[in-house]
């Protein structure tokens, strides 16, 4: 399967995710993603800084996103929960679900009529496939 069939069907098309993109661990190509949804190369850095910095005690990092919020295809999302291999962040009634595998970051929107936890179970879903698929 193409990355892009991995977003268009597992992610937007569980209908649980509006939109979503695959990048590389490193932040630094994006692999596929709905049109028009854009992560910009900062905030792919920030991201991946955020990710690398989980379980570090006193991470400035990982306080920052708490703080500032998180930064994603241009909108602002207060960052509620980092840990793992994920973070999750809200705006209002919509939010992203952003989860890294061995290879890979998955980044999946959620539009308002849909729970946050059934975006977040569809996002991870993809991660533990990736993972088990070498990703």
């Amino acid at each position: 399967m193409s990355w892009q069939a991995y977003v268009d069907s597992s992610l937007v098309g569980s209908g649980h995710i509006d939109k979503g993109a695959i990048v590389s661990a490193a932040g630094d190509s994006t692999w596929a993603a709905t049109p028009g949804f854009t992560v910009s190369a900062d905030e792919l850095k920030n991201i991946v800084a955020i990710l690398n910095d989980i379980g570090k005690e006193g991470s400035e990092v990982v306080g920052k996103a708490f703080s500032d919020g998180l930064h994603v295809a241009g909108e602002r999302y207060v960052a509620f929960q980092i840990q793992d291999r994920h973070i999750y962040g809200r705006k209002g009634k919509t939010g992203v679900c952003i989860v890294k595998t061995g290879q890979a970051i998955i980044i999946g929107h959620y539009g308002e009529n849909v729970q946050a936890g059934n975006a977040t179970q569809t996002v991870e879903a993809l991660a533990d496939y990736l993972i088990k698929s070498g990703y």
